[in-house]
């Protein structure tokens, strides 16, 4: 990222910290690859999440704090240049967001401390040893595991009850698979049968979607991946022209004309990165900092596209929302 975008994002110009005049000698470097566009609404939200808790700890851009922005959107392919791009600056650690992201810098990053934002189930995917000590130069926070794909079909299911087909939307890779399973595993008791729909680019989500919706009395679990964070308005918009019931991981997926989203708030991750980054410039080794899994989540529902679907959301439900866009 510029810097003058930095600072236009961030509201300008602001007083320097006292704690970032008594850290002037000790200049560090932060890297920060991103699955996002640069410009996209979700990106710049954690971003600037991210400096301005760097800022409240005294880190600030230009003082004592150098930060390189790269952001890879849907390009998964571009990773390990992206990547080897990245170490050959020698910065003093890295922030990762998701789990593509965060495998790609273990794999090519060497040595250079690592902290990981939304990542699901990061002991099964190869990311550490444990949650409480992780080992390695790698360590972060999790956005959720992989039972929550049980959680987002009770919840399609509540509010769209005569679904008898639900289509989980995914990139094809390890993290979505184990999610996928823990919906396959539970539909039966939510007498509805799963189908995994694999999306590997912008280009699949029209006749992925099309040829789904065509078979009817169908609702949708969209997980969180490159792919589909970079395409939401795409997705959304046409799931609700279809008149397909979806649930999302994000309220940005809300904000950008989908039904339903329940998942953390997803600023926070952020912030606690920004945390263990000052902790590892401090002298803290990565290994030392337990995985963190997240404590509070957020329901949204937008009743204009419940309205659209033709869907009746029950006043129970709407009474639980954290939030309702009219």
């Amino acid at each position: 990222m510029k810097r003058r975008e930095l600072l236009s994002l961030l509201g300008g110009a602001v007083a320097w910290p006292l704690a970032a005049r008594a850290q002037k000698e000790d200049r560090k470097r932060l890297a920060i690859v991103m699955n996002l566009p640069e410009h996209d609404l979700e990106a710049q939200r954690g971003s600037q999440a991210l400096v301005l808790k760097l800022r409240e700890l005294g880190w600030l851009e230009g003082r004592n704090l150098d930060l390189d922005f790269r952001w890879a959107a849907d390009r998964v392919g571009d990773l390990p240049g992206i990547v080897k791009e990245i170490a050959s600056l020698k910065p003093d650690a890295i922030v990762g967001r998701s789990g593509a992201v965060a495998l790609a810098l273990r794999q090519g990053a060497g040595a250079i401390p690592i902290v990981f934002v939304d990542v699901v189930d990061p002991i099964d995917v190869g990311l550490g040893q444990s949650l409480a000590r992780p080992g390695g130069n790698i360590t972060g926070f999790m956005n959720f595991d992989p039972a929550m794909g049980t959680k987002w079909l009770e919840i399609i299911k509540e509010i769209a009850p005569s679904l008898r087909r639900v289509g989980v939307l995914l990139y094809p890779q390890q993290s979505q698979e184990l999610i996928f399973k823990a919906i396959a595993d539970a539909a039966s008791s939510f007498k509805v049968q799963a189908s995994p729909l694999h999306l590997r680019d912008a280009a699949e989500i029209e006749p992925i979607l099309n040829a789904f919706a065509s078979g009817g009395d169908c609702g949708l679990i969209v997980l969180p991946n490159s792919v589909t964070n970079s395409n939401r308005q795409a997705i959304a918009t046409l799931a609700a022209r279809l008149r397909i019931p979806a649930i999302y991981a994000y309220r940005a997926y809300v904000e950008a004309g989908g039904l339903v989203s329940y998942g953390i708030e997803p600023t926070e991750p952020f912030r606690n990165a920004a945390v263990y980054v000052d902790r590892i410039f401090k002298g803290t080794k990565p290994a030392e900092l337990p995985i963190q899994a997240p404590t509070k989540f957020e329901l949204i529902v937008n009743l204009r596209v419940a309205k659209a679907v033709g869907l009746t959301i029950p006043e129970a439900f709407l009474l639980r929302a954290d939030e309702v866009i009219e």
